[in-house]
């Protein structure tokens, strides 16, 4: 199965094709420019390079979350008018789970931190079965960095851009329980949500073009001050 992915939940944005287990093209920038001002080169780019077009592509999938508000934005109507124009699927995956796809081969857990300002990050906890398979310990979640290392009580990988924010504040409370990744394996690549996207299309986990949005987490600065009273 061909998919085309989209990952734009950070700065650092990507596009990639994979051809069932085989990567075929990915294109990964990380530099300080707006992803509608990229993201259509870097498709073109992919699918020129790999010699595949878009309308042999037979799914997409994007990264729907946590992340960037502006940058999840972008990444989903990109990828919805895509899909619309080639009557193909989506499947939406967690930034998050993409993230610690990264993070393979290790006994220790393994905690993706994407910082979500406000003195908070999106975070989820993750660990390795027998078979090497990804394991969901928690809901993808909005927290207080200090409330996070509370509940973390063994041997731990870090990765994501909040590293730089909290690298101090992690290794003042976690001591030598705190590993952090190498900077090739911080970043969220499309290359994962890719991979993770194929067994969503074999189980038909499609998503509903009409009606799916990004995933949040927390509300917007915008919709927090609708709530206000006037």
């Amino acid at each position: 199965m061909k998919v085309l992915a989209i990952e734009t939940s950070t700065m650092a944005g990507s596009v990639a094709l994979v051809d069932g287990d085989e990567l075929v093209s990915e294109y990964l920038l990380n530099i300080d420019i707006t992803h509608s001002e990229r993201l259509l080169l870097a498709i073109d780019c992919v699918t020129q390079d790999s010699k595949i077009s878009i309308d042999k592509v037979d799914g997409f999938a994007v990264s729907v979350g946590p992340g960037s508000f502006t940058g999840l934005r972008i990444g989903v109507s990109t990828i919805k008018g895509l899909a619309y124009a080639a009557n193909k699927p989506v499947v939406g995956i967690s930034t998050l789970d993409a993230l610690a796809e990264n993070i393979s081969f290790t006994d220790y857990l393994t905690c993706p931190i994407l910082d979500a300002r406000k003195k908070q990050v999106y975070t989820a906890l993750y660990n390795r079965d027998a078979k090497n398979r990804l394991i969901k310990l928690t809901p993808d979640l909005v927290i207080d960095p200090r409330e996070l290392l509370k509940k973390i009580q063994e041997k731990v990988v870090f990765l994501g851009d909040a590293i730089k924010v909290y690298h101090t504040l992690i290794k003042e409370v976690l001591r030598d329980m705190a590993f952090f990744a190498p900077l090739n394996l911080r970043l969220p690549r499309a290359a994962n949500i890719a991979k993770l996207s194929l067994d969503q299309f074999k189980k038909n986990n499609t998503l509903d073009l009409n009606t799916f949005t990004p995933f949040y987490v927390r509300p917007s600065d915008a919709e927090e001050k609708f709530k206000e009273p006037l």
